[in-house]
């Protein structure tokens, strides 16, 4: 049987099982320690156990945990309600301002938070139900949370960077800065065409009336400063980590801390909110956990049966195509799972063979990840089986409907479409800061 032949049924049984709703981590680990089990015996059924040895001694797993608790302590305290009421009161007076306000929202999420979930949630439940009452078009600001929502996998510290430089074994630190001016792109492409829509036609995104205006200065300066306490957190965080004075792990824990601080701070810190948070924190990390712990069984099979070189002399020598056409095919079929996988488990199902592949191809590995995660943001928003479509409509209110759903999201992939392209074509766009800053 040729090894051609063997990871095309790995690939096929994988996928049938998926099919079956069974979890993405038990369905890959199980298909990895069988198919080890059938071809190198006793000796190979122990690559699970190794795989989580591996894990378990990886330094760098402290930092996912530290990102998720401050993500979470800093959303659930209230401060992401404080944030809307920030905008709400600054930005407010200009056309569309309340729908620049959510994507400044969806910024500050980001950098908080670093999972899209976390986004989309607070968008549908604290931002959206005040546009539609302000008299927003539906149409248009569910397209804005949606696709605001999606920034929080690439603007550090994006969670799913940390999973892609764990795999790929590419500094997160890299990864992280290199995030950083795609994802302000990303997101000023998106402010730029809600502002030019509303300033053609303001009966989408109508100004608040002079009566809800009138605030006093005082009390604005007093909403300002509930943005300037997360941003202050990620500042020190990031500050700390680039200046070298702390390693990543360190800056996660300073992070970590002064968000339960903040919090404490504002009064918020109860037993309940203490409790909610760990335990959420915990639930999310066993699950990425369990899933890297998949990935790397899996990866360790792929290995061993050089299947990426069979892909590659596939590729490159049989259908004779060239790197980038190869890369292309790459990222449609990102888009192609993610209309039912979510970020992770893609990144878990490719991983053993795109990331040695793009390698091999001559690609820079920390670009590579930047397209990786914008085509993700696509996928997700993809008719007609986007991940967050279907998100959406579980969390929207009840005169948002899935038409209204489907039809909100173009103009946003367009812009996702074009910053992709934009990056491709200019790689410094995403490598020269990380570039800069290691080679001082």
């Amino acid at each position: 049987m040729s090894y051609e032949f063997i990871a095309i049924t790995m690939f096929s049984a994988m996928m049938v099982l998926l099919l079956t709703g069974q979890r993405v981590f038990a369905v890959i680990g199980c298909v990895g320690v069988v198919a080890a089990y059938l071809l190198w015996g006793d000796g190979g059924s122990e690559l699970g156990f190794s795989s989580a040895m591996k894990l378990v001694k990886w330094y760098p797993m402290l930092t996912l945990p530290m990102f998720i608790f401050m993500g979470y302590m800093l959303s659930e305290s209230g401060i992401a309600e404080d944030l809307y009421k920030a905008f709400h009161v600054w930005m407010g007076p200009i056309n569309g301002g309340l729908a620049l306000g959510t994507i400044g929202l969806m910024v500050i999420i980001s950098a908080m938070n670093g999972l899209s979930v976390a986004g989309m949630a607070i968008g549908a439940t604290i931002a959206l139900p005040e546009l539609l009452r302000r008299g927003y078009d539906k149409t248009m600001v569910t397209g804005v949370v949606q696709g605001g929502s999606t920034l929080g996998i690439l603007i550090p510290p994006s969670v799913v960077l940390v999973l892609y430089g764990m795999i790929a074994r590419v500094p997160v630190g890299e990864l992280w800065l290199a995030g950083l001016f795609p994802g302000m792109l990303m997101a000023t492409m998106m402010a730029v065409y809600i502002y030019i829509r509303c300033r053609i036609n303001p009966s989408l995104g109508p100004a608040l009336p002079v009566e809800d205006r009138n605030v006093p200065m005082g009390e604005k300066l007093a909403l300002l400063s509930a943005g300037i306490l997360p941003l202050g957190i990620f500042a020190v965080m990031m500050g700390l980590f680039l200046t070298g004075t702390t390693s990543l792990v360190e800056s996660s824990a300073v992070g970590a801390a002064s968000s339960a601080g903040v919090a404490w701070l504002r009064g918020r810190l109860t037993r309940k909110l203490w409790t909610e948070v760990l335990q959420k924190t915990l639930g999310i990390s066993c699950m990425f956990m369990w899933i890297l712990l998949a990935s790397l069984c899996f990866g360790a099979v792929f290995d061993g049966l050089g299947a990426v070189k069979s892909i590659e002399r596939f590729f490159l020598g049989d259908l004779g195509l060239t790197p980038w056409q190869v890369l292309i095919l790459m990222q449609v079929s990102f888009i192609v799972m993610g209309m039912f996988l979510d970020d992770t488990a893609m990144l878990v199902i490719v991983a053993p063979l795109y990331i040695p592949l793009v390698q091999k191809l001559g690609f820079d590995l920390v670009w590579y990840g930047i397209l990786y995660t914008i085509t993700c943001q696509i996928a997700y928003i993809t008719p007609p089986f986007g991940y967050n479509l279907f998100l959406m409509k579980a969390m929207a209110p009840p005169e948002i409907g899935i038409r209204d759903i489907y039809r909100s999201i173009w103009p946003f992939v367009g812009i996702m479409t074009a910053s992709l392209l934009i990056i491709a074509l200019f790689p410094e766009i995403a490598t020269w800061l990380p570039d800069y800053y290691y080679a001082k």
